[in-house]
Parts: structure tokens; sequence; C-alpha cells
């Protein structure tokens, strides 16, 4: 089907400058008997859905009197970056920080994160319950949750369905990469300016790592053995990243071996790839007028899978809670309101449905104004998200966490490096094979390093 949508979902991607931002209202009491104002300091990641928080945050100080909030709103690296040293260091700068699950899983086995339980699992106004299965589940331990979604992404398949039907090709549902690569193989015309397909291609950790360690889950394949021996030598990886790098070299975009999101939004939304595999926040630019040139185009469908149920790619921005806050009542309130079904209902009535934060909570996906500004591409989302298992997202047993990443405080540091082997594949200084055995050691020497390796 040709969907079509009229109004912008704020995306995930987007990047500001670094700021610090001093927001709320001068209060008269303080938090929990304190007798004054309670200032709580707030980490956030520099993105449109921070901007609507930041303009409706005077609702929160309204309702609770003696809070401030102070957000730090820093780009994505420099976030993580100035956090972990914070936390590491037990500094206490931040009284709630912005992370993903992979920091999550790592820092709550650290114990540098405070338990949620008690402050989420008695709420019945919050309604923990609510939070997609599969979300919650990324941002917990032994069923105790460190972290709260503000909002959370999987992946799909982004395609032409004029082109599609034109060519008299029907996309399944739930497509296999076998059948990708088949469609991109019809549609690929570059005398015209059209790519099969659009993957990301730049060798960093979100760039082709990410892209190719979901293909890699899918296909039987991982980092890692139960013993901690890099596998990225087993049969089940050279098939992914070989099909990965045929992909890639016949059907993609030009540059494909430097492409990210950006550059691959560009090449879809110009009318310059008949497919794009990618962030599940996509799909709202896709469909904007003053941004895209396919509007009404398009159609979703599920992440391709070969040996799996489901992709694995995921994602969710999320407030978690350092050990070190000096304002941990305060900060659990204002975790609970930026994730509430009230929030939700807020950023849909004084800014705008299409601006609700996705992927997070399952009544979302029941309010009819909602789904009514994403149609096309609501359940899709709704569907790629629930899918996922991220605690094991592929065949075989193994002996860490994550979908497309590694929950590991050295993950994302191996999967810079394992990009730049495959991007050199890509170019063709190495073979896949001399690639895969070069990551392997350095897979290997980075578990020993770590002492997980007898």
């Amino acid at each position: 089907m040709t969907h079509t949508f009229s109004r912008r979902l704020r995306t995930a991607f987007a990047v500001g400058v670094a700021s610090t931002l001093a927001i709320g209202m001068a209060a008269c009491s303080g938090t929990g008997g304190s007798g004054g104002d309670t200032t709580i300091t707030v980490a956030a990641v520099a993105n449109p859905q921070i901007d609507d928080l930041q303009a409706l945050l005077p609702e929160f100080e309204d309702a609770h009197p003696g809070v401030k909030v102070k957000i730090s709103i820093l780009p994505e690296t420099q976030l993580k970056d100035r956090v972990t040293q914070d936390i590491a260091a037990k500094g206490g700068q931040y009284d709630v920080v912005m992370l993903g699950p992979d920091q999550t899983q790592v820092w709550a086995q650290n114990k540098w994160l405070e338990d949620l339980s008690p402050y989420v699992n008695d709420d019945k106004d919050y309604d923990v319950d609510d939070i997609i299965p599969s979300v919650l589940q990324s941002l917990s331990i032994d069923d105790s949750p460190y972290a709260l979604p503000f909002y959370a992404e999987g992946a799909f398949i982004m395609y032409r369905a004029d082109l599609f039907e034109a060519a008299g090709l029907t996309m399944p549902e739930q497509p296999t990469w076998q059948d990708i690569r088949n469609f991109a193989a019809e549609l690929h015309d570059p005398a015209n300016d059209m790519a099969g397909i659009c993957l990301r291609g730049a060798p960093t950790s979100s760039g082709n790592a990410m892209t190719l360690n979901t293909m890699i889950d899918t296909f039987g394949g991982q980092w890692y053995d139960m013993d901690w021996k890099s596998t990225l030598t087993d049969p089940a990886v050279v098939e992914a990243t070989e099909f990965y790098i045929d992909v890639q070299q016949n059907y993609g975009i030009p540059g494909a071996a430097n492409a990210g999101f950006t550059e691959c939004l560009n090449a879809y939304s110009q009318g310059n790839a008949a497919m794009w595999y990618d962030a599940t926040v996509a799909a709202s630019i896709l469909e904007t007028p003053s941004t895209s040139s396919v509007v009404g185009k398009n159609g979703y469908a599920l992440p391709p899978v070969e040996k799996t149920d489901s992709g694995s790619w995921f994602w969710a921005w999320s407030f978690a809670m350092p050990a070190t806050s000096k304002n941990k009542d305060a900060a659990a309130d204002f975790m609970k309101w930026a994730t509430s079904k009230e929030y939700i209902e807020l950023v849909g009535t004084e800014l705008s449905w299409t601006q609700v934060p996705p992927g997070s909570r399952t009544s979302t996906y029941d309010i009819p104004e909602y789904m009514e500004s994403v149609d096309g591409f609501g359940e899709e989302t709704l569907a790629a998200v629930s899918s996922l298992n991220i605690i094991n997202p592929g065949v075989n047993p193994r002996p860490y966490v994550g979908g497309g990443w590694l929950a590991l405080p050295e993950g994302q540091d191996i999967a810079t490096k394992f990009g730049q082997e495959i991007s050199a594949a890509i170019a063709g200084t190495k073979t896949v094979k001399e690639a895969l055995s070069d990551a392997s050691a350095m897979a290997d020497q980075s578990a020993k390093d770590a002492g997980r390796q007898k």
C-alpha cells in the first residue's frame, strides 16, 4: 500500500550544539520536607524530543512546588563521554542521565545506577506494565528497571511501493534478506539515478557495525561464544558479511561505504533509492512534504530475517538515576513524569500528535489522534519494537546482551574497530575473511584485556 502522512514526527537523529539550559520557575517549598528549593540536574541528548520536553517542563514544576530542573543538553558523543566520566568517578554531577540500553545494562551491573523498582512498581498511576515489554526488558536486570524509556525505535524496510507495483513486485510483511537482495537487483537502475537499496556503510559503531550486526544476528552468528571466544570467523558471520558487502557493492547508493543515516535519508527521500533499511523514526521524515519528495509513495515492512523470527535493531533513549544522586525522590518524580502516559497526552494536545515520543508505551498506539497522525507506519513501528528479543536476538546462547550493539564497557570501541575492518573489505583492500580474521583477533584481545577469557 501507499501511505500518506501530512505532519512531521520529530526524528531522534537531530544533533544540536552543546549547551546548558537552566529551566524552571522558583517555587515555594522543598521536596521531601527539605524546606527549600530542590534543584535536580539532568544530562540529556540534543534532539527535538528534548526541545519539546523543555517547552513542557513548566507543567512538571507547577505540579511539583519546590523542584527546579536544570537540563544540560549535549550532542550524543559528548553526552556519553561526559556522563560516563562522571558516573565512573562517582562525581555526583547529575541526578538524572539520558542513556541507552547498552549503558543501562553495563552500569546497572556496576551498581552505578539506582534500582527504580521502589519508585515505579507500586505506582498505579505510572503503570510500568504499560511499557512495551521488549523495551522494559532492555532496561532491566533481574526484572528490576534501572532506566525508564523516553522513546524507542526498532528498524524496518522502507520501500517505494509505487516502484514495486510498476515492476509487479510484492513486499512480504516479513521479508527475508534474500527477498531484499532480489528486490534490490530488480530495481537497481544507476543509469536513472536509482539505487536498489541504501544501507549504512560508514565505518563506525552506529554505521556499518550497527547494520551488519543486526544481519549477523539473524543469519545465526554472534560476537562471542559462552566462553568469550570470538566467533567472528564462524560460517554464519562470514555469510552475513559477504551478503552485506555484495548488496552494498552491487545495489547500494554511490558512496555507500561512507553512508550513514543522513546520507541514506537524503538518497531515499529525494527519490534515488528503492529501499532503505534503518530506524523506524525515519518514516516520519519520508512522509513530510517539506523534507521528502516521495510522500505517499512508500510502504513499510518488518525488518528482514533469515534464521531468526525477528530482527534485532533496537535503541531506546531513556532516563536513569545515578546512585550518587542527592535528590533521589525529586529525580524519580521527574523521570516518571517525562516517561508517563500523561506526558504523551500532554505532547499531543499541547504541541502536536506528530511530536509524541514513539515506541515506549503500548497505550500510545491506542490513541486515535496519534494513530491518525502516523497512519501507514504506526502499527509497523509498534510491531518492529515489540517483536524484539534484546537478551538473545540470535540463534545460539551468548554471554552478552544487545541487538546491533554490545552491552559491554568496551562495546562501542570494539564495534568501531570492527566497522573499520568491514570498511576495508568493502573498499577491497582486504578480503572478507582477512577482515573478519583481524576483527576476531581484536575481539579476542579485548575479551582477554577485560578478564573475560580464561
